[in-house]
């Protein structure tokens, strides 16, 4: 393609809003354009690289065996009711209604239309197992959006869905789907790691996030210096500790050892002041927290969490814990002093100790690091008091969960190696969904003995636009976009210096023409522009080459620079063939 018929427009100065460079670069490039809050155009080069990506992810996951759909944008709100998410997936699931009075949502995800599509259409095992997935427009009402596509409210999405007889051949397929997802990052030339998550509002078990390594990613991401554990800091997990972390002990390590007795500790409410007044390093004070739980209803109620008092409490984790039962919460708030002191507690003294009798809460959780632990410190209940000498394995009937944040310098829970923090980007997000949607909306099939059984379900999503800002969080320069070798607008431009200079256009346009025929993707850049004009472009939009024909011509030199890392090679000789030759070599 020419240059002069690219419909492109670049500017010098990015939006004031654009905090990522990718945002930046992909506004200024003309790959995108903001028609609304969270909301682009693709402009031509956009999708052209939309286009990439979809047809490398639709390669690989026909591949697999996966079959390719396409479902509505917008689903009957039946559905969403008919598997209790419709209040449950909170406000950015955006909500309507027609001319008629019927409802419908626009669709964040289809896991609703997917199970109404198999309870209609699959009736006997011997139709199973099946994976179906499509390429299609999503909507989230993010409250807000921000860093581009990154996270804006609608975007492009692979999502795919396979249904099963039996959990062992959902576990196959989720192995088939981690080498899929595997191979897709690798052609698409990024960095990644595969780790362990928490399945959110999809729900289901056996999730793992594929994130793109990026210092500016959203997700923190705790991996291990000796081993490939990962996992995103919500579902972290550690090797259990029986000691405070060396490097943060101020006191003597060693358990306090004392009698069980109610200690007076005047206006001492902080866990740092606990430390300090009794000499004993925070792992062996008990820190409560009190959260406020608010139910799909918007009901709320008070829930009580204890960790060690030199760990802090993961948010998720705790909403995990009271939905074990129930799956009835949306969220969790602080608690207040006015909530606190009204059910009957003084912050700062709260313990473990006749706290069910006092709040009548149905929610205490302890962290699977305080199971039976004993020589503990915490509150009595009761204004400027502790308890010393405490043994929780003389408690009865304690709930225990995996509450604690895994910090840097735990110890793996696969080789206890020492972990450790990053940031990533999430792409992809695979689950074993189990019965939850193939029972909620009564979604079954007849098995081999001729009785009905729910379907067995997995789910395996892949952003598609979302992958191209984070092609540029990790590989881009400070003079704009590099994209990888599968993932580009074109393998290669040629930049003529002078387009007055007959021979050197005339030299442009053959060997364009040469490697057009050789089904090459080449942009010849013949504009009447500067050649300092051409090279800002070249440099901000990314093409993966620039072959420059400039004055070194009449020496019989042409110039290769490669977009990443801006690496110059010079032919010497300028003979058509041996050239289109030498450049062939480079790009294929």
């Amino acid at each position: 393609m020419l240059f002069s018929q690219l419909f492109v427009n670049t500017l010098k100065e990015a939006p004031k809003d654009a905090v990522l460079k990718s945002h930046q670069y992909l506004v200024r490039g003309g790959f995108v354009q903001q028609i609304g809050s969270g909301i682009y155009n693709f402009l031509p080069l956009g999708k052209k690289l939309l286009d990439k990506v979809r047809f490398i992810v639709k390669e690989e996951m026909d591949k697999s065996g996966a079959q390719e759909i396409l479902m509505g944008f917008v689903t009957p709100a039946e559905l969403w009711k008919e598997s209790g998410r419709y209040e449950q997936y909170g406000r950015e699931l955006l909500r309507f209604v027609d001319r008629k009075d019927n409802e419908f949502v626009l669709g964040p995800t289809h896991e609703e239309v997917i199970t109404h599509i198999a309870k209609n259409s699959i009736k006997s095992y011997k139709q199973l197992p099946v994976h179906l997935y499509q390429i299609h427009t999503k909507f989230r009402d993010e409250l807000r959006p921000r860093f581009g596509l990154m996270r804006g409210r609608e975007f492009i999405m692979k999502d795919g869905y396979s249904f099963h007889s039996s959990y062992e051949d959902l576990d196959r397929e989720f192995d088939t789907m981690e080498m899929t997802y595997k191979r897709i990052l690798q052609r698409m030339g990024v960095d990644f790691k595969i780790v362990e998550a928490d399945s959110g509002a999809i729900g289901g078990s056996g999730s793992k996030e594929f994130m793109v390594l990026a210092p500016c990613g959203e997700d923190t991401i705790v991996v291990c210096k000796n081993c490939d554990y990962g996992a995103n800091i919500e579902a972290s997990k550690r090797a259990m500790r029986t000691q405070p972390r060396a490097f943060e002990v101020k006191y003597d390590s060693n358990p306090p050892q004392a009698a069980f007795a109610r200690f007076t500790t005047p206006d001492i409410k902080t866990i740092e002041d606990l430390s300090a007044f009794f000499k004993v390093d925070k792992f062996y004070i008990m820190k409560a927290i009190v959260k406020k739980a608010i139910k799909v209803d918007n009901s709320t109620e008070l829930v009580f969490f204890f960790v060690r008092g030199d760990d802090e409490a993961q948010e998720v984790k705790m909403l995990n814990a009271i939905n074990k039962q129930t799956n009835t919460y949306v969220t969790l708030e602080d608690a207040s002093i006015e909530e606190i002191e009204k059910a009957g507690l003084v912050a700062g003294f709260i313990g473990a100790y006749g706290l069910r009798h006092i709040t009548q809460a149905q929610h205490i959780y302890f962290d699977e690091s305080l199971r039976d632990a004993s020589n503990l410190i915490c509150g009595a209940n009761e204004k400027d008091y502790h308890f010393v000498g405490v043994d929780l394995s003389t408690f009865e009937g304690l709930d225990y969960a995996d509450l604690a944040q895994s910090k840097e310098g735990d110890f793996c829970p696969k080789c206890s190696g020492e972990l450790y923090y990053t940031k990533g980007i999430e792409v992809g997000h695979i689950f074993k969904l189990g019965e939850k949607y193939s029972r909620a909306m009564n979604a079954h099939f007849l098995d081999e003995n001729g009785k009905t059984q729910y379907f067995i379900m997995g789910c395996y999503g892949f952003g598609i636009s979302r992958i191209l800002p984070a092609i540029l969080e990790q590989k881009s320069d400070e003079y704009g976009c590099v994209w990888s070798k599968e993932v580009g607008i074109f393998d290669i431009v040629i930049i003529i210096s002078n387009v007055k200079d007959s021979t050197q256009s005339e030299y442009a346009h053959s060997i364009y023409e040469k490697l057009k025929a050789k089904g090459i993707d080449v942009l010849l850049d013949e504009r009447d522009e500067r050649f300092g004009v051409k090279m800002k472009d070249f440099e901000l939009l990314g093409f993966n080459h620039a072959l420059i024909i400039g004055k070194g011509l009449n020496e019989g030199k042409v110039e290769l620079i490669k977009r990443e890392s801006l690496i110059k090679q010079e032919f010497s000789s300028v003979d058509k063939d041996i050239l289109l030759e030498e450049i062939l070599k480079v790009l294929v």
